[in-house]
């Protein structure tokens, strides 16, 4: 019996999704891609938003499902804070432009801005959703702070959505006060 317990939680452990995510202190991979904010498209490029102050970056995996819901309406209702510390906050995931579109407006209230995350662009911030050894097509849930500089300050990856508003803010916060 206890062997089959033991076997169980080996299995477990193993099914579950290594943290790949990069580590603080690494260069933020620079990129541009096309982004949505109040129903608008545009050019995100990361250099240049870097130019104006901090970037929270936050990857999250499918728009309009329940846990991408909650954290883009959390981040919205942050958005003033964020703004008073400095920094952009960007969503990103692997949805079509006209998803993030509607996305940009109906859940994140058009206060920030929601980017196509290419292949490229995931693989570069190791945000891949993986189960079973294999690729989803949809990134983590993980947020990153990435300072003036172009360094990863901070890094928060879990699927649960509550905690990733309030670490980042807290970080970008520090940056502000180290200003």
């Amino acid at each position: 019996m206890r062997h089959m317990v033991l076997t169980a939680a080996l299995a477990a452990f193993l099914a579950a999704p290594a943290a790949a995510e990069l580590p603080v202190g690494a260069k933020a991979p620079l990129f541009a891609t096309q982004a949505a904010k109040g129903g608008e498209t545009f050019a995100f490029n990361l250099r240049a938003a870097l130019a104006k102050g901090p970037v929270v970056l936050y990857f999250y995996p499918k728009a309009f499902t329940e846990g991408c819901t909650l954290e883009a309406r959390q981040f919205a209702e942050a958005a003033d804070d964020f703004a008073a510390a400095g920094a952009t906050v960007v969503g990103m995931s692997a949805d079509d432009i006209a998803t993030l579109k509607r996305f940009s407006t109906e859940e994140c209230g058009s206060k920030f801005a929601v980017g196509a995350a290419s292949l490229k662009i995931i693989e570069a911030y190791d945000a891949s959703l993986v189960r079973e050894g294999k690729a989803t097509g949809l990134t983590e849930r993980t947020s990153y702070v990435i300072d003036q500089q172009g360094r990863i300050a901070f890094v928060h990856s879990d699927l649960d959505y509550r905690d990733h508003v309030r670490l980042t803010l807290a970080e970008v916060r520090k940056l502000a006060a180290k200003r």
